[in-house]
């Protein structure tokens, strides 16, 4: 087998990998249970996440090859080492809001319970605040994940750059198209079950409990993230 071909199969093998690991998938199958999204929204927010994810890697090995490795280790290590706290950050204040959600409803029951009518309207006003402030018509929470996976390169497909560049462009350009692929269609083929499975869990628990549950497990994630170094 001849180099090039060799390249695009590391790409397409290196880019499926890497994206099993946990911090890949699992964070939007917790937040389309949360969030209420369809497999179709929920295919295209990790979709369009996985392009930032990589993109940002390639533009990174652009400036790498331009300006040499010393660029590379200035941004992609500070970047790779903040993307699990701030999965953590994310994860945290996501639970945050859902608790607060939590909190609105068990005052508006404990006030209806009451008679009182102006507890019912203090906690209902909590509770569409929650919402409001918390998904903004469904655009916060995607836009949000956009910029955390933005800011987590994946330095894994710049010595593939490095390695192709010796065959021309137009190669290089074929092996980042393959990886990005790799990357973004196994995400979402990891996704699309997790996300059935997560909406298997039903009730009123569940619907309470969701958003903070959601959060929680993002958090976790970021930890584990944090925790192995991946």
């Amino acid at each position: 087998m001849t180099l090039e071909p060799a390249l695009v199969g590391a790409a397409i093998t290196i880019g499926a990998v890497h994206t099993c690991a946990p911090d890949h998938w699992v964070p939007f199958a917790a937040l389309a249970r949360a969030e209420g999204w369809s497999a179709r929204r929920t295919a295209g927010i990790t979709a369009a996440c996985g392009f930032g994810h990589v993109s940002v890697s390639v533009a990174l090995g652009v400036l790498a090859l331009v300006g040499g490795r010393e660029v590379l280790q200035l941004f992609g290590e500070r970047l790779e080492s903040l993307s699990g706290l701030l999965l953590i950050g994310f994860g945290v204040a996501y639970a945050a809001w859902g608790l607060r959600g939590v909190v609105a409803g068990w005052l508006h029951d404990r006030a209806h319970a009451r008679g009182c009518a102006h507890g019912h309207r203090h906690a209902h006003m909590h509770r569409h605040g929650h919402q409001h402030t918390l998904r903004v018509d469904g655009r916060l929470t995607p836009w949000t994940l956009f910029l955390l996976f933005s800011a987590d390169p994946c330095v894994a497909v710049i010595p593939l750059m490095f390695a192709s560049a010796s065959v021309g462009p137009a190669w290089t350009l074929t092996v980042v198209a393959a990886y990005e692929l790799a990357t973004i269609a196994t995400m979402v083929a990891l996704v699309l079950p997790a996300r059935a499975a997560a909406g298997l869990a039903s009730g009123a628990w569940a619907d309470r409990y969701g958003d903070a549950l959601a959060g929680a497990v993002v958090a976790l994630v970021g930890a584990i993230v944090v925790g192995l170094g991946i």
